[in-house]
């Protein structure tokens, strides 16, 4: 009988990086929200793929920057947690970017929250640069840190992708697996729901306002039909802002609720019916409740 593996992979480094597309990849399905934008990824995130005889669980973390608000600071904390839970590492940093102040800033911090795990660099985005570029970023980060192996990737293509996943099934740990082989979330539907509405607000709105709104599901209604009935609250923090997310004649939250109604449809094989309402709650970025529903913990945005 065939021995199996499984355990958890933890996806860190800077915002943007491509840790988000990642995930999607080596899962095969959409669970975690990708924009152009930087740090969109809020609470860890877990994906599960299947491998052979192994299960693999990848821990999508917010990015690591430096933090300026509770809500970020929150975001980095819940970033080295998941890290540090982890059998692997995988450090992800841009090809076209090299070996920035802000990724030199996190392997300075590897050496103290990564321990005996092993830590891989992933170079993400190789299809920007040149291959003499990439040997040469290669041999720099190596120079800054030990790690176990390095992987050149374009996580966006799905170049270099299968390497990994085989090479990370036979790193995690032998035993049994930790979800249903057909699993490969386990956050649940509302949340997923809520991630994929606050993903179509980012993508349409601009500057600011996308940092300062959070979606959270209501209601979920199982119907006899097989249909599902969710209503969804959009939280934004200022008067002016709510005037925008809903758009001229309510335009635009209409267009996020079509695009967001048809996503979720998909991923469920079912048909939605979505509710949107928006609300002004100036103060949620200090409403404990609200870090709840985002998977993190309040207390760490203590500054």
């Amino acid at each position: 009988m065939t021995q199996t593996r499984a355990g958890f992979v933890a996806l860190i480094g800077e915002p943007n990086a491509g840790k988000s597309t990642l995930l999607n990849r080596m899962v095969g399905a959409k669970i975690s929200i990708v924009t152009h934008k930087v740090q969109t990824t809020r609470a860890r995130i877990r994906g599960i793929a299947m491998k052979d005889a192994s299960q693999i669980v990848f821990v999508d973390t917010p990015g690591i920057f430096r933090p300026r608000r509770r809500l970020d600071r929150s975001m980095v904390k819940a970033a080295w947690g998941g890290a540090a839970d982890a059998d692997v590492i995988l450090l992800l940093i841009e090809a076209h970017r090299g070996l920035t102040d802000g990724a030199q800033a996190i392997i300075d911090q590897l050496r103290e929250h990564s321990g005996n795990t092993p830590v891989a660099l992933i170079i993400n985005k190789i299809d920007r640069v040149k291959s003499e570029v990439l040997l040469a970023l290669s041999q720099k980060v190596n120079a800054a840190f030990e790690f176990t192996r390095t992987f050149m990737i374009s996580a966006e293509k799905g170049y270099g992708c299968d390497d990994l996943l085989s090479w990370l099934a036979q790193e995690v740990p032998e035993g049994p697996w930790l979800y249903p082989e057909d699993q490969v979330a386990d956050l649940p539907m509302r949340m997923i729901a809520a991630e994929i509405t606050r993903e179509k607000l980012t993508l349409r709105l601009h500057e600011e306002i996308p940092y300062q709104l959070t979606v959270e599901t209501e209601a979920w209604e199982e119907r006899k039909d097989g249909s599902v009935r969710v209503d969804q609250l959009v939280y934004v923090a200022r008067p002016g802002h709510k005037g925008i997310v809903l758009g001229k004649g309510g335009e635009t939250i209409k267009a996020v609720g079509q695009a967001a109604r048809a996503e979720l449809a998909e991923f469920m094989g079912r048909p939605v019916h979505l509710f949107l309402q928006v609300k002004v709650r100036e103060n949620w970025l200090d409403e404990a409740e609200r870090y709840n529903e985002m998977g993190l913990d309040f207390r760490d945005g203590d500054a």
